[in-house]
């Protein structure tokens, strides 16, 4: 059958997982009828038809339990009782001289599980039953097989066992911490001090300010004001970052807006200090203004005045040119 079987081979069958589990689970093993062989299934099944005619037909039950307990008897006083056609014996006298004694003890309940193929996303997550679980950075955007069932999560690659959790409801999530990077254990784990201490690496100053920020009753929410303190170090600098922490805790002002304002006005102080040196020089993309003109006569205003002298000896000596300026 498709549920036991998953690829039939005349010497190596393929079984599918789940009956693998339930067999290792009962202590089992499974002998799969040969290809093209029709006599090996029905040597199986002939005792189906035996029972269903022995002992089904013309019967009536009252509930399940009539029909259990009627089974029994029947099985002890007549299926047990008859002469067997292929060993010429009793089948109940056979049974207890032969294989009471080797026959394993009954299995423990089966916890029924889920098994699915799952990516590991970028998050260093997977999705089992709308539930997340980590796992470690190796095995981002490769595929995993996933054993799940009500007590623990197994995760598997080609066939060795790579992590184990506990199972979480739907909408849970579980990260072991030493599945991530030590830059994200932080965040994943909304760890508020892993935050602290990476604020207190920056300086003493930023470390007291990020503990007002997150001193609240709901300190979670406010975790990403401390991020965005953190990224002003990378962009600015630690020392100008714990000066501005400073001088913003002197005055008693928790807002990492107002620190990031102090250190634009200083970035915009420094850079007009650092322009002035060379405030007579040329600009690099100065133009002269007459060449934006849009009209003759601007152009003509704009373009330098050119002279030319007309030498004349009688009293009406007049300069010629364009325009004269003295």
């Amino acid at each position: 059958m498709a549920a036991v079987v998953a690829a039939a081979d005349a010497v190596n069958p393929k079984l599918t997982v789940g009956w693998l589990d339930y067999a290792q689970h009962c202590g089992f093993v499974t002998d799969t009828a040969r290809v093209r062989s029709p006599k090996d299934k029905p040597r199986v099944e002939r005792a189906v038809h035996y029972v269903r005619s022995n002992f089904w037909a013309g019967e009536q039950f009252i509930d399940l339990a009539d029909a259990q307990t009627r089974a029994r008897s029947w099985c002890t006083s007549v299926a047990g009782q008859r002469i067997h056609g292929t060993i010429q014996a009793r089948p109940a006298d056979v049974f207890a001289e032969r294989e009471a004694g080797v026959l394993l003890g009954a299995p423990a309940g089966y916890d029924v599980p889920v098994f699915k193929t799952c990516k590991v996303h970028r998050d260093f997550h997977l999705e089992v039953g709308k539930a997340l679980y980590s796992v470690p950075k190796p095995y981002i955007g490769q595929h995993v097989d996933v054993r799940a069932d009500s007590a623990l999560v197994k995760i598997f690659r080609n066939g060795r066992l790579v992590k184990v959790h506990p199972r979480q409801r739907p909408g849970g999530r579980w990260t072991d911490p030493d599945d991530l990077p030590a830059e994200k254990v932080g965040y994943a784990m909304r760890d508020l001090d892993r935050l602290v201490a990476a604020a207190r690496r920056i300086g003493p100053d930023v470390g007291i300010y990020a503990e007002r920020l997150l001193d609240g009753k709901l300190p979670w929410t406010r975790m990403r004001a401390v991020y965005r303190l953190l990224g002003l170090a990378r962009r600015h600098g630690d020392q100008a970052v714990d000066a501005a922490c400073g001088k913003a805790l002197e005055v008693d002002v928790v807002s990492v807006q107002k620190i990031a304002s102090m250190l634009q006005r200083a970035t915009e102080s420094l850079a007009v200090r650092l322009a002035r040196p060379g405030a007579a020089a040329t600009a690099r993309f100065a133009r002269d203004p007459g060449e934006y003109a849009t009209s003759r006569a601007t152009q003509r205003a704009a373009r330098p005045t050119q002279l030319r002298l007309i030498t004349n000896t009688s009293a009406d000596a007049v300069v010629e040119g364009e325009e004269t300026k003295r």
